[in-house]
């Protein structure tokens, strides 16, 4: 069988396919570029990449696509499951590396930690005293999304001594309280109420640009928000104009509609910003087991069976997966 891979995932995975699979490996984030190489390919990992329907019509013996996180915005599943192919995500691999990246953003921007050394490697020592540092204990952090990450993320700011309040449409207020959460049917007045805000929410048609500029100017004005979600769940350009005019104090960001975003993007040019390359599941251990879980599942997938990690289940409805 042959693997075609738009990036190298990392030798603990890669050893799995040893003797297994013949594999290719584009070092090219579009199967569009080349799809001589797609033609037999059964399988296609995806990491930062994208999968489109083009790519995947011109592939005839392709059985599955991997996609080495969570997210499958990337990814065109519609198209997938109309043609019988699964499409294997990692869901919980990269939780504590996601949580732990978010809270480190809270952390950074609730001491000024970024200002505070760049104006003070220029010189500038009394930017000891800008007054923008403030203690996280007591203060409300408001959680968009309480799915795995966001409960994960929940528990951290919880041990550092901070309330929790929570919006997810698809749990009760029971549910949303049983993991020790202030609930909120509505995430606007949620806005209003915390001190700090952190997206887990994936980008759909219902989350893009979820939090633009009506959102934004409702958060206190001392109000940080982080999102190392997906791209576009906030839209940039109110972003970068609620900075820069104080509506808010901070935001950090691994996240970005374009991605690489270009040196000259307004976001990377605002006031009170921190940014990340989407690295925020890239911790040596979430890299390990996201792809060792991505190639396990495109094994078994390859060899005809079910593999619950499935962006849409409805594909083993397939008449391809009849028997299976």
């Amino acid at each position: 069988m042959k693997f075609v891979m738009t990036q190298a995932v990392c030798p603990e995975g890669m050893q799995l396919l040893d003797g297994i699979a013949d594999v290719y490996v584009a070092d090219n984030q579009d199967p569009n570029n080349y799809l001589d190489e797609m033609r037999d390919a059964a399988a296609l990992i995806v990491r930062i990449a994208k999968c489109d329907a083009n790519a995947i019509e011109n592939s005839p013996k392709l059985k599955v696509i991997g996609r080495t996180g969570v997210g499958y915005d990337s990814v065109d599943v519609k198209k997938a499951t109309e043609l019988g192919i699964p499409v294997v995500i990692t869901p919980g691999a990269n939780n504590r590396s996601v949580a732990e990246h978010a809270v480190a953003m809270i952390f950074a921007l609730s001491k000024n930690l970024i200002e505070a050394q760049n104006e003070m490697c220029k010189g500038n020592w009394e930017i000891r005293g800008a007054k923008k540092a403030f203690e996280l204990e007591g203060k409300t952090v408001g959680i968009l999304g309480l799915g795995a990450i966001g409960r994960e993320t929940a528990k951290i700011c919880k041990g550092c001594g901070m309330r929790i309040a929570a919006y997810d449409p698809f749990m009760t207020k029971e549910q949303v309280e049983g993991y020790g959460a202030k609930y909120y049917e509505d995430y606007v007045e949620l806005l209003k109420d915390s001190d700090v805000v952190s997206i887990h929410v994936p980008l759909t048609d219902q989350t893009r640009n979820m939090i633009s500029k009506k959102e934004l100017s409702v958060m206190k004005p001392t109000a940080l928000i982080i999102n190392c979600s997906r791209g576009g769940i906030i839209n940039e350009a109110d972003l970068v104009e609620a900075l820069n005019n104080g509506v808010i104090a901070g935001a950090g960001t691994d996240v970005f509609c374009s991605e690489p975003p270009k040196t000259d993007d307004p976001l990377l040019n605002c006031r009170n910003l921190i940014v990340s390359p989407h690295s925020a599941a890239q911790t040596r251990e979430a890299v390990i087991k996201m792809a060792q879980m991505c190639i396990k599942g495109c094994l078994a997938v390859v060899e005809g069976k079910k593999w619950p990690y499935v962006a849409d289940k409805s594909v083993y409805e397939h008449e391809k997966w009849k028997g299976a």
